[in-house]
């Protein structure tokens, strides 16, 4: 075992503590509107770390940019479906949680 397999294998196991909690936001929280917040952050998160553990294992320099691009294309993609989500759910009439 590299150095490099080493941090790619920490990437990877920190990417899916991410995606886990990305997952228990999902099912605790009370709300659609923080529910798409823990899902958007923590998954965007650990997506990022996978990739850069995909991109440190990457034999190329093509093959790691093509790896970055797609994060970027999910990024952008995950923002504006959260958005258009919360936006549909607002007209729809439901409001954001309050404490009772």
């Amino acid at each position: 075992m590299t150095s490099v397999d080493v941090a790619s294998g920490a990437l990877f196991v920190v990417g899916a503590f991410f995606f886990f909690a990305g997952t228990v936001g999902l099912l605790r929280f009370p709300d659609v509107y923080t529910r798409l917040h823990a899902l958007t952050k923590a998954d965007n998160l650990g997506l990022g770390f996978i990739a850069a553990g995909l991109a440190l294992e990457a034999g190329e320099l093509s093959v790691a940019l093509k790896i970055g691009i797609i994060w970027a294309l999910v990024l952008l993609s995950s923002g504006i479906s959260c958005q258009m989500i919360a936006r549909a759910a607002l007209r729809g009439g439901l409001r954001p949680w309050r404490r009772p």
